[in-house]
This record gives C-alpha cells, structure tokens and sequence, in this order.
C-alpha cells in the first residue's frame, strides 16, 4: 500500500501590504510569474483600485478589508468562470454576518457583483425578511439596498493551457457613518455600521473569508457550486430594475424590467419586461442600477 500524498496547501502565497495601487494588478503580476493558485494579497489602502466600468474604489487607511485572489482554473470550464465571483461573494457574505453578528441571510447580493443590506438608513438593518413589501412595512420607512461590498473578477486566457482569474473583492468593514464620503453617504453603508456600531476586525474578517472560501472553492473543485445559496441571497428577485449597458456610449438606463431570477447556468439576470411579461430574457452584461418594489409600479 502506497502513502497518499498529502494535498497542497490551499493558499500558495499570501501577502498583506500596508498601502498598494490595485491589490488586482498585484495578483495579476503574480500570475503572471508564475505563481500557483491560490494566491491572495491584502491591503489597507488602495491608491488606485477601481471597481467595474473602471470606476475608483476608494476607503480610508483600515476601513475596509481589500483582497484580491488569484486562480488558476484549469480545472473549471471557461464558461462557468463567473463562478469563482460568485463563490468569493459567498464566501464574504458567510464571514461578513459572522463577524458582524448578524442572522444568517442579512446580507444580500445584487447582481452582478454587489454585496447589499436592506435598510432605511445606514443603521437600520433588517434581518430574516424575504419579503420586499413586508420588509417595507416592518421598517416604517422607504426600503433602500445599501452598498456593502463590491467584487471584480478579470480573466486572461480562459480555454487555453493558461488560464488566470483575479477576483477582488473591497468590503466597508471598520468604516463609520460619520466618515462615509457626502456623495456616497446615502447608498452605501458598513459592516459596522450593520452591526449597531460595534467596531469589526478586519483581521479576523479576513481569516474567516478565506476558511469559507476554501471550502467553497474545494467544493466547486468536484463540480458542486451552491446555486441554492447564491439564489437565495439575490436582492434582486422580484423588484423592479433599472440596467445599464457595459458600453459607455449606450443612453443611460434601460426602461425598467422585472428581475425574476438569476441563470445557474451562466449566471445571467433572468428579465421580464414591465410592459410585456411573459417575455423573458436573459442579461449577460451590464449592471442594475435602481432598484424597486415591484409594488410600486413602472
């Protein structure tokens, strides 16, 4: 009887800077190299993160936790890629509500790559409601999504001998209400302020993150992806949103249309026109960007 060989570790290389450009462009670099999967690197500061459309992402030195983890999926199809996005969105929100003390499902993902509460404001969290309508009238107040968290995935080389995915992911943890930038106050909010004030480590954030994500990324190894929990934690089902194109020269925001759900598939935002229902499509690309009860109409 042969000894098995032990398997390797899930982290190949894990560095944390104090202040970086793009934790991504590290990672990539990396990649680049050669270095094996997975790789992470961390920073307390970003200097020139960007999040989609290549718009700033930006937080005080300590107020959020910025990663970036590098893939090599070779093992994974190139067309279920999207899926180390959506296991590394997973994988936060598992962590996020742990650290934060909060009811397993307070934090919801709205598609693509957003991770959200629902609130009346930056405190006002509510927990253990599904329901839009419901959670409107618990709350006494218009109901709003509020930015938690954004994830960026880029890929190079997808199908061929050399595939390479970098998944960044920046998460308002140790950020106070009284600090949030003024254009921003209003749609965003932190785990922090989530948690009633109570400040958050973003140490111990991070190493339950990466726990999660190794059992998420093990799993997705032998082909299971947790389309159950990815589906139940979308925010978007059921409401009414507003899309827009990833091409800069499009008009603006499409005419609303109800999101009925989301492709297991090929991870696209399944869409019915308000107008029109029964005609449903399938969105590939884009990002919504208004959300509503479907209660209130076109």
């Amino acid at each position: 009887m042969h000894p098995v060989a032990p398997p390797p570790p899930f982290l190949a290389r894990v560095e944390r800077f104090e202040r970086v450009g793009s934790t991504n462009d590290v990672v990539r670099d990396w990649l680049d190299q050669g270095t094996p999967e997975v790789c992470v690197a961390v920073a307390g500061e970003q200097t020139a993160g960007r999040g989609r459309h290549g718009r700033a992402w930006q937080a005080p030195l300590g107020a959020a936790l910025l990663a970036s983890i590098g893939f090599r999926p070779g093992w994974l199809a190139p067309d279920r890629a999207w899926r180390l996005s959506a296991i590394v969105a997973l994988a936060m929100c598992d962590a996020a509500e742990d650290a934060a003390g909060l009811p397993v499902g307070s934090i919801r993902l709205k598609w693509p790559n957003d991770l959200v509460v629902e609130t009346a404001g930056p405190r006002a969290l509510l927990t253990g409601v599904r329901d839009a309508d419901e959670a409107a009238a618990r709350l006494g107040a218009p109901l709003s999504l509020r930015k938690l968290a954004g994830v960026l995935g880029e890929s190079d080389g997808l199908g061929t001998a050399n595939p390479r995915v970098v998944v960044g992911i920046g998460i308002n943890a140790d950020w106070v209400a009284d600090d949030f930038p003024n254009g921003l106050a209003g749609s965003m909010t932190s785990l922090r302020e989530a948690a009633g004030g109570r400040p958050i480590d973003p140490a111990a954030l991070l190493d339950g993150f990466l726990d999660r994500l190794e059992a998420r990324t093990a799993a997705l190894r032998t082909g299971y992806f947790d389309h159950a929990g990815w589906v139940e934690r979308q925010a978007t089902t059921g409401r009414l949103v507003s899309l827009e194109a990833l091409d800069p020269a499009a008009a603006g925001p499409s005419a609303p249309v109800r999101a009925l759900g989301v492709d297991a598939g090929t991870g696209a935002l399944v869409v019915e026109d308000a107008a029109a229902p029964s005609r449903e499509r399938l969105v590939h690309a884009g990002e919504v960007v208004h959300v509503r009860l479907a209660a209130e109409g076109v």
